[in-house]
């Protein structure tokens, strides 16, 4: 488990969860099957746990920012790794904050944008009640924690 709490942190754990991947594969005859990666988005790497849809949508208001990318940097890593069996776990309490900035930003409300963020994730991504908390249930069933 790759646990994320920034953009610089997130980069990292998505090129180490790619390496983890090829050297199983190539070293130790391992296939995509055999292992069990997860990456946590929370805190300021959450948003990067949307789809291009809503960063299209509201990056600016993700960001916090008058100018923001309409496209999340991070998607196709993301997606390439999801297709090697990666998956995905997003804040709900960050989500639920952005959702919170966002509307303030657009004159929307916090549980219509939170519920259309949940519905427009990263592949093989689901929402997890806190970052945290999956981080901690993960190491209670024997993963182990890398910090990026």
């Amino acid at each position: 488990m790759f646990d994320t709490i920034t953009e610089d942190g997130l980069r990292d754990a998505l090129l180490f969860a790619n390496n983890f991947m090829i050297v199983n594969r190539a070293d130790y005859g391992l296939e995509n099957k055999d292992l069990a990666v997860i990456v946590v988005v929370r805190h300021l790497s959450t948003a990067f746990g949307y789809n291009n849809e809503m960063w299209a949508k509201y990056g600016a208001s993700m960001m916090g920012v008058k100018e923001a990318s309409k496209v999340n940097a991070r998607a196709a890593a993301m997606d390439s790794l999801s297709k090697q069996g990666v998956q995905f776990a997003v804040c709900a309490m960050a989500t639920r904050a952005n959702a919170g900035s966002i509307a303030r930003a657009v004159g929307g409300t916090t549980d219509a944008i939170f519920a259309e963020l949940t519905a427009n994730l990263v592949s093989n991504a689901r929402m997890v009640p806190a970052g945290i908390v999956a981080v901690s249930r993960a190491q209670e069933r024997g993963f182990s924690l890398v910090s990026a």
